[in-house]
């Protein structure tokens, strides 16, 4: 098993890669149960926590969401993961709906020379540029959010993260 210290981040949004939204609900079946956090319906697939769980082999899973930790208080118990409190990024008030380059200043915070991939339901111009910039290897996956975390986002990001090992190791 790979140490923390060595597995590369993984930055995970919640809103539209956890919790799905955009889905014509007039399709008599909805992607995912409900359920209700803070007042508000959140549809959220039963299969996300599995592919968490398959995450967090590759990666160290940090929340990059307007959540901030709220997300420990509410997600493993919903998603019935084996771990409870992951680390939570604050952004100070920044959060912007609709758009995620508010984020770039704390994850690159805590990505420091490491690397990192981040999936988000929407990754801006800005997003790709600071990318860009990292001298670490970095990855950035798009979501869909009406249709979330797949399995195929677990399998790009878990060969992206056993080759990074592979150039570090």
């Amino acid at each position: 098993m790979v140490t923390n210290e060595t597995k590369p981040i993984l930055f995970v949004d919640v809103d539209g890669v956890i919790s799905l939204f955009g889905f014509a609900p007039d399709l008599g079946q909805l992607p995912g149960p409900l359920h209700w956090i803070d007042g508000v319906a959140h549809c959220i697939p039963s299969a996300v926590g599995e592919r968490l769980v398959r995450l967090a082999e590759g990666f160290e899973l940090v929340w990059a969401t307007g959540w901030e930790e709220r997300a420990n208080e509410h997600l493993p118990f919903l998603l019935k993961l084996p771990f409870s409190d992951l680390p939570s990024l604050t952004f100070d008030g920044r959060a912007v709906f609709g758009s995620s380059h508010w984020k770039v200043d704390a994850i690159d915070e805590y990505a420091a020379d490491r690397p990192a991939a981040w999936i988000d339901d929407n990754i801006s111009e800005e997003c790709h540029a600071w990318a860009k910039r990292r001298s670490a290897p970095t990855l950035l996956v798009e979501t869909s959010p009406s249709e979330g975390l797949t399995d195929e986002h677990v399998e790009q990001l878990l060969s992206w993260a056993a080759g990074v090992r592979t150039e570090v190791g």
